[in-house]
């Protein structure tokens, strides 16, 4: 079942393209019509897309992984900010930091920086500061905090990348192509989705279309998250079993009631004259089931 519909897409505006003569020719394929001057976008292509995106960033976000939303246009800063916070990923709605990428390591020092000056203030070091190196240092992590207080849990490069106009953002999708990481973004009429590997053909300039978008995205990466969690529930569980088959290994019991045990997943004790005491009577049927196969 498709994550949205024509009237969704219809209602936030989201087949509204630029002026005709704005256009970017690679961009014909996802273009339906003319009308009054303006393209507009095939919403057909943009459901598909977006179910596209969706699957994959669903995965991304399963696997433990991170996607990094990039998003400095006026319009969208507080949408992205909102929605990709309440699903613990990394953001930039402040102007990009040029080599944030490429220069990782670097980003990654201011920071620590960022770090260590919170620690100065609650291990009285601030104290020792006179007042105008207080303002000065208080001042500089105000400054971190606006351009970088976002990625501060990024401790390493996103696995995925997305970006809300690909023309204002060109040099963010230029770091990510030259290392290799994968593009999801909203492309309009007039932008290039050639370097963009999961492009959404869509309006990426009105808020309604924006925050529609971003919403739906965000939606699929907390399903993956969702899952990753039940995953990892079920994680004791499976060494549990493990750990009970072998402790009954070192016994002298047929293998097909071991595996009845196990599989049965209730609390069983192995004495030492090899007798298995069961505490389930539908285990004990299980058990008996197998003994007559053996």
């Amino acid at each position: 079942m498709p994550r949205t519909n024509f009237k969704e897409l219809l209602d936030a505006g989201v087949h509204f393209g630029h002026l005709k003569r704005k256009w970017n020719p690679a961009m014909a394929p996802y273009i339906f019509m003319e009308r009054n001057g303006i393209h507009i976008i095939d919403l057909e292509k943009t459901v598909a897309k977006i179910d596209e995106a969706a699957s994959a960033m669903k995965h991304i976000a399963r696997s433990g992984k991170k996607v990094l939303f990039v998003a400095t246009k006026k319009q969208a800063k507080e949408i992205v900010a909102e929605k990709v916070k309440a699903v613990n990923m990394p953001y930039v709605t402040e102007r990009w930091p040029g080599g944030m990428l490429t220069n990782f390591p670097t980003i990654r020092k201011a920071v620590k920086k960022m770090s260590s000056i919170d620690k100065m203030a609650t291990d009285g070091t601030f104290l020792n500061l006179s007042k105008r190196e207080r303002l000065q240092v208080t001042r500089q992590r105000a400054k971190l905090e606006k351009t970088l207080g976002s990625i501060i849990d990024l401790t390493r490069l996103p696995s995925a990348l997305f970006i809300v106009d690909v023309t204002k953002e060109h040099i963010a999708v230029r770091e990510a192509k030259r290392l290799g990481i994968p593009v999801f973004a909203m492309v309009d009429t007039n932008s290039d989705p050639s370097d963009i590997e999961f492009p959404i053909p869509a309006n990426d300039d009105a808020s309604k279309s924006i925050s529609l978008i971003i919403g739906i995205l965000c939606q699929a990466i907390e399903e993956g998250l969702n899952e990753r969690k039940l995953e990892k529930d079920k994680e004791p569980q499976q060494k549990d079993k493990k750990v009970m088959r072998r402790e009954l290994e070192t016994k002298d019991i047929p293998a097909a009631i071991i595996e009845a045990i196990v599989e049965e997943e209730e609390e069983v004790e192995v004495d030492d004259d090899t007798e298995v005491v069961v505490e389930d009577d539908t285990l004990a049927k299980v058990i008996d089931e197998a003994e007559e196969e053996v």
